[in-house]
């Protein structure tokens, strides 16, 4: 690694980055609203995003930095089984088709600005709310956590920060620092910012991938000694060469199902869809969004590459951004750690916006101050987000950072247990309320029980998000065995409770609203004049 600092390769991410903090701040006089303090306006951009800037923003919001270091990483480091992310991605988009549009418009008709808001309207019940809510926060803090510590290994590639020895305030320097941009541009212009600035991550993305898939392979002699270099290296691991060990497959295939079932589950895929303009929006990027997949399947092959350079890193996730370190220009390997800094700053906005909301409007509003008017909801929602924002913080400077990724899978351990409540209501009224609140606390329970009993090399809990599967004896995603406990308890449950008759709440949709769009007549959402422009 450089011992020293690469001048010219940080004034080029300095300066990218210094563009993107002024757009964050200027983005909050983009499409500037009419009324400012409502959670519609900070939360959901006004819900006013066409096709381009959803695509964008859901782009990304969904690859992050995670993708950029942490998946590479796992590749580098593991082998083929790294790969998981590729085929979960495939997989999500049909599934998303299915209910993100009726998600949308029963959203758009109830003024709902959460996952939440709509679990409570759909099943009456503020119990079952309080729960995906607090699911929703809790899933979402080590994610913000992930992409600080992207923004960390570029710049402690860079020389910034020092080594392992050094002072702890000037080492974790690069997170403060970044802690302190993000909190500044999301507090003053709310789901705008990273709107704004999704352009300009993708693009570097983009252009970098293009460029890495082309320049280095040319560089190490060709895809043949890339995949025979990273062959002979897993080979001498005894680690099964390009292809997973068949040990290994159910864990690859659980944990791909798994992953693919929660990654719209979270809060902040949810924020970037209901801030566009219309349920044909959010079809139309079902159906695009899948040219994210084929730039994933190029970005994970950067983890060959890095083994035929002959990189040596103590911390996988320091991989990737080595790798540019030695194989491009110091100019571009600027421009790239810019890409990846970028890509941490866009998805950590929005999760902490969306982490907000869901104090803001499920557990505030429903619990502590019901009358709170939307200027105070507003006023919440930007300093929760800080708070979530210093959480992150804390989280990753508490927790061994060579194991990234875990963080990103242990929340998805938790967010896939609302997936019942949410996606089952989209489509069936059938479930009692306090059967899904139930089967989601048995997964909850079992799937941090599970992981916690996970140790690895340098951990002696939550080492990983695999397990033996109960009844089965093959190694799985601890997440998707809780959740196949979480449904059976809900059945089952919800076969007793209506036996004996035990009260439903009510629901305040109607059939209609799943499919009604932003033009169709009594769609749009009718609010009392103290309220009108507000979300409710």
């Amino acid at each position: 690694m450089n011992d020293g600092v690469n001048g010219v390769a940080l004034t080029v991410f300095i300066l990218f980055f210094l563009a993107v903090t002024v757009m964050g701040f200027l983005a909050a006089r983009w499409r500037k609203a009419e009324n400012e303090h409502s959670l519609d306006e900070w939360g959901l951009g006004g819900r006013s995003f066409g096709t381009w800037v959803t695509w964008f923003l859901l782009g990304g919001d969904l690859y992050t930095a995670y993708t950029f270091v942490a998946v590479p990483a796992a590749i580098y480091a593991a082998g083929a089984a790294g790969f998981f992310a590729v085929p979960y991605t495939i997989l999500v988009y049909p599934l998303i088709f299915t209910f993100l549009p009726r998600l949308w418009s029963v959203s758009h008709k109830h003024g709902y600005v959460t996952t939440s808001d709509f679990v409570r309207g759909r099943f009456g019940s503020k119990g079952l709310s309080l729960a995906v809510a607090v699911t929703g926060i809790l899933a979402t803090m080590p994610y913000i956590a992930l992409q600080l510590v992207g923004i960390q290994a570029v710049l402690d590639v860079m020389g910034v920060g020092g080594g392992e020895n050094t002072n702890w305030f000037v080492k974790d320097l690069p997170l403060l620092i970044a802690f302190g941009v993000l909190a500044a541009y999301t507090y003053s212009s709310g789901l705008r910012a990273p709107a704004l600035i999704a352009f300009v991550k993708d693009t570097l993305i983009y252009i970098v991938i293009a460029v890495a898939i082309i320049y280095i392979p040319i560089k190490l002699g060709g895809f043949d000694d890339v995949f025979g270099a990273a062959n002979e290296k897993y080979t001498a691991a005894k680690a099964g060469g390009l292809v997973p060990l068949e040990a290994g497959q159910w864990t690859y295939a659980t944990l791909a199902l798994g992953s693919a079932l929660a990654l719209f589950m979270y809060p902040h895929s949810i924020t970037a869809t209901l801030s566009s303009r219309s349920r044909e929006v959010i079809r139309r990027n079902t159906t695009i969004l899948p040219l994210y997949s084929l730039m994933l399947g190029l970005l994970a092959l950067l983890g060959f590459m890095a083994i035929a350079a002959g990189v040596k890193v103590t911390n996988p996730q320091l991989a990737i951004p080595q790798l540019f370190e030695d194989m491009f220009p110091d100019w571009f390997a600027g421009v790239a750690f810019a890409a990846i800094g970028i890509g941490a700053l866009v998805p950590a906005a929005i999760m902490s916006i969306a982490a907000a909301n869901l104090f803001t409007r499920n557990i505030y509003k429903d619990f502590i101050k019901p009358d709170a008017t939307p200027a105070q909801e507003t006023k919440v929602s930007k300093l929760v987000s800080l708070l979530v924002k210093v959480g992150a913080l804390i989280f990753v400077l508490t927790m061994d950072k060579t194991v990234a990724i875990n963080f990103q899978l242990l929340g998805g351990i938790w967010i896939l247990q609302t997936f019942p409540a949410l996606v089952g209501g989209l489509f069936t009224r059938w479930f009692h309320r306090w059967a899904l609140l139930a089967g989601w606390a048995v997964g909850m329970i079992y799937g941090t029980v599970a992981a916690y009993g996970v140790a690895s090399p340098t951990q002696k809990h939550f080492g990983g998000s695999a397990k033996e599967i109960p009844g089965i004896g093959e190694i799985g995603y601890i997440g998707l065995t809780a959740f196949v406990l979480n449904v059976v308890v809900t059945v089952v449950l919800t076969f007793v409770l209506k036996a004996l008759k035990a009260p439903d709440g009510v629901d305040e949709t109607s059939p209609e609203d799943y499919t009604a769009d932003a033009g169709d007549p009594g769609v749009e959402v009718e609010l009392p004049p103290a309220t009108a422009g507000t979300s409710h």
